[in-house]
């Protein structure tokens, strides 16, 4: 077995990215604390050619090195904004015909393995390492996707959290196209 070496992964220029067809999620971060997370959000987003990420709140934003500890250069790729609050950002994802997905632990949250992505575009809304996606936020949503979780702990980071419904939601809308 041989390892790949950056020539042979085929890597993209931040102008083929850009200019690359995205896989139609946006995601919300609400209130999200830890640079680390935010930057870790930003890689995986690349990796995904995620359509955007929406920073709400007190989720620090970049520049920053502690983000681009973890993202190391997805701020550069991937598109993402800023709103004062995450109320104004699903509002906004709403105008522009957003179904709104919160990840999060709900009555009646959909379990992730058996969500059907069926409507895009889709935004996806990760909340706060402690109290996850806050009270407000949660009305205006159309629906919640859970993780199912079968150990004595029932949270994820919100990184993990976020690399697992991405993924699962990549493979899902690849197999429709």
């Amino acid at each position: 077995m041989r390892k790949l070496n950056m020539h042979e992964l085929g890597r993209k220029t931040v102008s083929e990215f850009k200019a690359a067809d995205k896989t139609p999620l946006v995601l919300v971060l609400d209130n999200v604390r830890s640079m680390h997370n935010v930057g870790s959000v930003f890689r995986t987003a690349d990796a995904f050619l995620v359509q955007g990420i929406i920073l709400c709140g007190y989720t620090p934003v970049p520049p920053h090195r502690d983000i681009q500890k973890t993202a190391l250069g997805a701020t550069e790729t991937v598109e993402w904004q800023y709103f004062a609050t995450t109320v104004e950002a699903v509002n906004a994802l709403k105008e522009e015909g957003y179904t709104i997905m919160a990840i999060e632990q709900a009555a009646q949250s959909v379990m992730l393995d058996s969500f059907k992505p069926s409507q895009t575009p889709l935004a996806l809304v990760f909340g706060n390492e402690v109290s996850g996606v806050d009270a407000e936020v949660m009305k205006l949503v159309d629906g919640c996707i859970e993780i199912p979780q079968l150990g004595m702990k029932h949270s994820l980071n919100i990184s993990v959290s976020t690399g697992i419904v991405i993924w699962d939601l990549f493979c899902k809308l690849k197999t429709e196209n």
